[in-house]
């Protein structure tokens, strides 16, 4: 798994199921020196109802950095870019490699055999760059203004809730969506059942509505819900399914769409 650097996995099986779930979610999705475990026959998207948990993990260093920035008196923009690195380090760019490969598979391929190669090469094209320019500008500016309109703690917690929200709303897009190939991490990964969909999707609302004014958590989860029904049908449409690259991809869309849903509403003063 990315992140452990471990190729003996430790037998965990003496550990409760929910601390293993947590362990093999933050070790795969992050780059956290977390002991290699043994899943067994425990896929990755069985432990996803804790997806965002780890996006709390994720988030809070976004947050740190940010405060960190702004302490020192560093102009809005960098923190905000400040705060992209920081997770980016954290995640080891795990999707937002994703998102890349996504826009050079869907843009250049002619059919889902060439779409699926493409997303599976290494190397970064021309719609992947502009993808990643794209999505890296519109996260730095909505973090910027958060600070800006909302001031620093409150953009700090907006961050948490992002990042949370995103990683929650990949096992929707698992769960109705058929693996796009008989191999890659979207096939190994497993399908979730429905009850860790629906816990996923319950963590995810309660940190909206905890840490968020209850119309604002509305509109930043419609935000987020559309923006990934959008992308879910561009993967049925060019591919007929997920991969692990569409999970990224999803990630990255949600946490454009709910952090723009986010600063446009509290540019507003609420």
């Amino acid at each position: 798994m990315p992140g452990t650097g471990d190729k003996h996995p430790r037998d965990l099986s003496n550990v409760p199921w929910w601390v293993r779930d947590f362990l093999l979610a933050l070790g795969f999705l992050t780059r956290l020196p977390v002991s290699a475990i043994d899943p067994g026959d425990r896929k990755l998207l069985r432990a996803g109802w804790c997806f965002p948990l780890v996006g709390v993990v994720v988030g809070a260093v976004g947050a740190v950095a940010v405060w960190i920035a702004y302490s020192v008196g560093l102009p809005l923009m960098v923190c905000g870019l400040g705060a992209l690195a920081g997770t980016a380090l954290l995640t080891g760019a795990l999707h937002e490699d994703g998102l890349a490969d996504l826009a050079d598979g869907f843009g250049g391929g002619r059919d889902k055999a060439s779409k699926i190669a493409i997303m599976r090469d290494s190397r970064i094209g021309t719609y992947g760059v502009l993808a990643l320019i794209l999505v890296t500008g519109l996260k730095a500016a909505a973090i910027a203004s958060l600070v800006l309109s909302a001031g620093v703690v409150s953009a700090c917690i907006a961050l948490i809730v992002v990042h949370a929200c995103a990683r929650g709303l990949i096992l929707p897009v698992a769960l109705l969506l058929q693996s796009a190939s008989g191999d890659g991490l979207g096939e190994m990964a497993g399908k979730p059942k429905l009850s860790t969909v629906q816990v996923s999707l319950g963590i995810s609302a309660a940190l909206l509505l905890i840490m968020l004014p209850a119309f604002t958590a509305v509109i930043a989860a419609a935000a987020g819900c559309a923006v990934v029904a959008v992308i879910a049908l561009l993967a049925r449409r060019h591919i007929g399914g997920y991969t692990g690259d569409v999970l990224g991809a999803v990630e990255q869309a949600a946490e454009v769409a709910i952090l723009l849903a986010l600063a446009a509403r509290m540019a507003g003063g609420t």
